[in-house]
């Protein structure tokens, strides 16, 4: 077996699965971004086409099978997640993500031990997003105070200026911020040049 696929296949997994998993997350994974963990659907009956869920450090991904071998994907990356629920049921467990957009998806009958990890590691990352989300506010107020700062060095004697604009609202300073992301692997290339166009327009 693959030291990555026994990696992944510790919980019970089907290794199969896991293989097929992780040669498609592979193919749509950045260069940047690595998979934490796998988890594979586990109907009581009628098991042949399990979903699955596939965690990695940019995003939450569901994997739906379909017929003839196909297989859809939904994700979500962590910035955008608003929480990650778990419930245990009397077979398997489900887990719930609701985006900040207010989407909701889910998967149902994944074993307890492997939706347990989930859970876990979604915890894990979305506390990650809480810092890094609090390290950035700190950051735009630093920035807001030393642009005061060397107003107030440069004419002292002079009448007071009007209070800087927000740094939140400064199109020059939205675009480093959404670079920024783009560069921490927060957002795809596709949000950021959405993005990116929409904040241009309003220069």
């Amino acid at each position: 077996m693959h030291p990555d696929i026994s990696r992944f296949a510790a919980d019970g997994q089907d290794t199969g699965m896991v293989a097929k998993l992780l040669a498609r997350a592979q193919e749509i994974c950045t260069s940047a971004e690595t998979p934490l963990y796998m988890a594979v659907q586990q109907k009581p009956v009628a098991n042949f086409a399990p979903d699955a869920v596939v965690l990695t450090n940019r995003r939450f991904i569901f994997f739906r099978q379909k017929m003839l071998g196909r297989m859809d994907f939904i994700d979500c990356i962590w910035m955008h997640v608003a929480n990650v629920h778990m419930k245990e049921n009397l077979v398997g467990a489900t887990i719930t993500l609701r985006g900040q957009s207010g989407r909701v998806e889910c998967i149902d009958y994944l074993p307890k031990i492997q939706a347990r990890r989930v859970y876990r590691v979604a915890q894990e990352m979305e506390e990650k997003m809480i810092e890094f989300r609090r390290d950035r506010m700190m950051e735009e107020q630093r920035n807001a105070a030393n642009q005061v700062v060397v107003q107030n060095a440069i004419a002292p004697n002079s009448a007071p200026s009007p209070a800087p604009a927000q740094s939140g609202s400064d199109p020059v300073v939205k675009l480093q911020q959404i670079k920024q992301m783009l560069d921490a692997g927060l957002i795809e290339q596709e949000e950021y040049d959405r993005k990116k166009a929409s904040i241009l327009e309003t220069m």
